[in-house]
């Protein structure tokens, strides 16, 4: 008991040693000025802060700062990215270290970064730069109506869904077989690197290309991202779980997928030409091309729908108040 005192009464002194020479030499008073310093230049920013322009430049950056991910994501942009932050962590290591060589050498480098980043992203800016082009005040949505985008894609997305129907059906008369898996909120990055680069819109003679049975990419699935076809060949998961002997491989890997993402699947049997849609880990067999156009549009013509139904209320409405 007597030693376990003696140890704390020389660890008390030993502290108190250490704060009498903070105290002596200034650093405890340094370091509360320059606390108190911060604390001021805080108290003056919020002061300062004007409600209207302050909030408008924080959302104009966060928007600036939104819009250059999304430009890059999941393009060779993403990867220069990568290497230009490790270079700046590499420079902000070196600085510290005070390595001078290698310090001149990157300032060097980044003295000039503005012309730096131009270069390396010129094709990125230049797409940004059309697509702003490309848009004016006038066709932005302020009142429900559709932008030019929006018609664009939905144009798109009708071509996707007609051009997969058509192909669906004759390769239904002909009997081959067909996977397609329709990205939607779940990214299948991991699925794509299993086959092979496509980057095309969707036509009836792109899809029959593909899945025809001589052609070295009709084995895997094709993925269509955004109403093109991104790629062809790919290999999916199989489910797990026990399902009818009468299903194929095919069928197998359509409600794996379904089963780990949102994504809906398409299939065409090569034995029997019927077409089959999985999504969430339910099946639905033997759908004509009629039912594949109406399945496609409810998930991918959502605004369509949208607008058909508003207009049919609209009409019931006007209907039953005539009535009265």
């Amino acid at each position: 008991m007597i030693q376990y005192i003696v140890i704390i009464y020389a660890r008390w002194c030993v502290n108190c040693d250490i704060l009498y020479f903070f105290v002596e030499t200034g650093v405890v008073m340094q370091f509360y000025l320059s606390f108190a310093e911060r604390m001021d230049e805080i108290g003056k920013a919020i002061l300062s802060f004007n409600s209207i322009s302050d909030i408008l430049d924080v959302l104009l950056v966060a928007f600036v700062i939104y819009s250059a991910i999304k430009l890059i994501r999941e393009t060779r942009a993403i990867q220069l990215a990568k290497g230009f932050a490790l270079l700046l962590v590499i420079y902000a290591v070196v600085s510290l270290l005070r390595m001078q060589v290698s310090t001149y050498m990157f300032s060097t480098v980044f003295s000039d970064i503005l012309l730096v980043l131009v270069i390396i992203f010129s094709p990125e800016i230049r797409h940004a730069l059309e697509s702003v082009g490309r848009s004016s005040v006038s066709n932005f949505n302020f009142f429900g109506f559709k932008n030019s985008e929006e018609l664009r894609r939905q144009e798109q997305l009708l071509a996707m869904v007609n051009g997969v129907t058509k192909a669906c059906a004759d390769m239904s008369d002909k009997k081959i077989g067909a996977l397609m898996v329709f990205e939607k909120e779940s990214i299948l990055g991991e699925i794509i690197q299993t086959g092979t680069r496509v980057d095309a819109e969707v036509s009836a003679e792109l899809i029959g290309n593909i899945f025809y049975p001589k052609a070295p990419l009709h084995d895997g699935a094709a993925v269509l991202r955004e109403a093109r076809v991104c790629a062809a060949g790919c290999i999916l998961p199989l489910t797990k779980n026990q399902v009818s002997s009468e299903l194929g491989t095919r069928h197998r890997a359509a409600i794996g997928m379904s089963e780990q993402s949102d994504a809906l699947i398409v299939v065409v049997s090569e034995e029997t030409g019927s077409i089959s849609v999985a999504h969430k880990g339910t099946l639905k067999r033997g759908l004509s091309s009629g039912d594949l156009r109406e399945l496609l549009s409810e998930h991918f013509l959502k605004f369509e729908h949208t607008q058909e139904n508003r207009f049919k209320k609209l009409l019931k409405g006007r209907k039953k108040h005539g009535d009265e």
